[in-house]
């Protein structure tokens, strides 16, 4: 979308009013704790999103006008910081109005207590105030209580406030969801063409995509694209046949007249992204019967790679489910190339995955080969296609599957892209090797009815993906 807001944070203490008077100083501490959180929460999103802290809420009342301020501020998460016992009063309130997921931080401020120092302060209320600046676990299973009858669902963190990688990893994976679920939900998703004809399991329900992603989908007329594409000045194809020789390896045997129509085809598509304001795009269109519209179809492979590196992942096959896979994948940094597996090396356990059409070249193993093919297999015409393996290493694997009863749900594997000999036909194309071997990994993943196609990224992500789940009220199964 055209600027679309930036994902806000909502960070709030809770605490108890009484305790101010009784014990000078504990508010003060408590609040330092959640300062730096706030700080330590700041250096993970480095300027991606805004922090509202509301500070210390530790009333009924605040707790009302902390809702109000939340619902006001537009937030997309409520982190609540528990740093000493708080009434659930304190928190039913906020959370009702502010109407949005809540995280329960259960942040010790310290790996242990210094026993002996604390037996040995002589004064009970000073022992006190400093036992109730230790106490942040108390109120939480209350909140959980009272939170599970009103039926609002909760999540948590439990860890230490310093020296903790576990607890701030996990906290990092709630806040990058929490960005996927804000970016799905501002993204417009261009449809372009029509459905490949006889792939029953790529037919999406557009409505439920909405629904549940918060995504706009804006239907694009293949016509738009060819007449944008007339429109392509001579010097503005060169122009781009130049940045193809600086971000592909463009091979010799690739006609310069393959080249200049691509080309013009990835200029154009650019200007019908930013027209269309598209964070995504799915396509499919035979071509046939008006020669300007297959010319357009037929030189598209380079420019889409180029967009779905930029952030703009596209699709082939009208695969809106599995763009949809790739924009999380993309939003969560990892790339997201669309792919599907066709293969298995036995003798080394691997599963050979890949896909023609558009590849994400920014998470490539070196540079991607550009190729000519004198034919698309299983579609109309011919031209010039990508050839890439994604990097060696930890990859995940995403599907968004639609289920028989009208639900979607998130499939996840991890696994490991691995060196070896791959088919140079012009493709994508990779070799992964799952923890629970190729057999059980395919057998377990189609048990889940996902459609063929996939989206892959690097890194192991399954942790992430699972709160994207949780955080949009959806399922997901992780395969291994």
């Amino acid at each position: 979308m055209k600027n679309p807001p930036e994902l806000r944070i909502g960070l709030v203490s809770i605490g108890l009013d009484t305790y101010w008077p009784q014990f000078p100083g504990l508010k003060e501490r408590l609040e330092g704790y959640t300062h730096r959180i706030e700080i330590r929460i700041a250096g993970q999103v480095e300027g991606k999103a805004q922090i509202v802290n509301l500070g210390m809420v530790d009333s009924p009342e605040h707790a009302f006008e902390a809702g109000h301020e939340l619902r006001r501020a537009d937030v997309d998460l409520l982190l609540i910081h528990a740093a000493t016992y708080a009434l659930s009063s304190t928190v039913l309130p906020m959370v009702r109005r502010a109407k949005v997921p809540v995280l329960i931080l259960n942040l010790s401020p310290e790996a242990t207590l210094d026993y002996a120092s604390f037996n040995a302060m002589g004064d009970r209320t000073k022992m006190t105030g400093e036992w109730l600046a230790h106490c942040g676990s108390c109120p939480v299973p209350e909140i959980a209580n009272v939170l599970t009858r009103a039926r609002i669902p909760f999540h948590q963190v439990t860890g230490r406030l310093e020296d903790d990688a576990e607890c701030w990893r996990e906290i990092g994976d709630w806040i990058a969801a929490a960005r996927v679920v804000h970016g799905m939900e501002h993204n417009r998703l261009g449809v372009m063409g029509h459905y490949y004809n006889g792939m029953l399991d790529i037919y999406s329900d557009l409505t439920l995509q909405s629904a549940v992603f918060g995504t706009h989908l804006e239907i694009v007329e293949v016509e738009e694209l060819s007449a944008l594409r007339r429109e392509v000045s001579d010097s503005e194809a060169a122009d781009r046949v130049a940045e193809f020789h600086s971000e592909f390896d463009v091979r010799e045997d690739c006609p310069e007249k393959e080249l200049l129509r691509a080309a013009r085809t990835s200029v154009a598509l650019d200007r019908l992204v930013r027209e269309k304001r598209l964070g995504s795009l799915a396509y499919y269109h035979m071509g046939t019967g008006i020669p300007e519209n297959e010319d357009s179809i037929s030189s598209i492979i380079l420019g889409n790679s180029l967009l779905t590196a930029r952030g703009i992942p596209v699709a082939g096959e009208l695969e809106i489910k599995n763009v949809q896979a790739m924009k999380i994948m993309d939003l969560l940094g990892a790339g997201g190339s669309f792919t599907e597996y066709y293969a298995v090396d036995w003798n080394d356990d691997v599963v050979l995955m890949g896909h023609d059409g558009p590849g994400h070249i920014a998470i490539a193993q070196g540079k991607t080969r550009v190729r000519p093919l004198a034919v698309y297999h299983g579609k109309v015409g011919s031209g010039l296609s990508v050839e890439m393996s994604v990097k060696h290493g930890p990859v995940t694997l995403l599907s968004v599957v639609e289920t028989a009863d009208n639900r979607i749900k998130l499939l996840v594997a991890e696994g490991e892209s691995v060196p070896g000999p791959i088919l140079e036909i012009g493709n994508t194309n990779s070799r992964y090797r799952f923890p629970i071997g190729a057999r059980r990994f395919m057998n377990d993943w189609n048990t889940q009815g996902p459609a063929h196609h996939c989206a892959v990224g690097v890194g192991h992500l399954a942790g992430a993906i699972e709160k994207i789940s949780l955080l949009l009220g959806i399922g997901m199964y992780r395969v291994c």
